[in-house]
């Protein structure tokens, strides 16, 4: 059955790009391990076309995706500033609007740091 998330669990997806696999999994790991997402998909094989300092770039990069809710978002920021390589890295968190009761329960009991 299909669930509006709740907005006292204001389930997120947070978007943050990496340079390559072994940064990626770096992070995943570690915002994990902190109990601040229940779930980090690790895609690789993304093309960033971006502007930076005036240049345009085109890079390849690993595009994680961070499941948790609002209350971890401010350390998962802390996390990602103090452990990622990039000056300015990507940091973009959207709401889940709806999904399954049973994966939104999940997800707020494995976020729980």
């Amino acid at each position: 059955m299909l669930s509006k998330s709740s907005t006292e669990d204001d389930a997120l997806i947070v978007f943050c790009t990496a340079p390559d696999a072994e940064v990626a999994t770096l992070l995943a790991r570690g915002v994990l391990e902190r109990k601040l997402a229940a779930c980090v998909n690790v895609i690789p094989g993304l093309r960033s076309l971006y502007w930076w300092q005036g240049e345009l770039q085109d890079d390849s990069e690993v595009q994680l995706l961070i499941k948790t809710h609002r209350a971890r978002f401010s350390e998962i920021e802390a996390f990602i500033k103090d452990n990622h390589p990039y000056e300015v890295p990507e940091l973009i968190a959207v709401s889940i609007v709806a999904g399954s009761e049973p994966y939104l329960r999940w997800l707020r009991q494995q976020a729980v740091g």
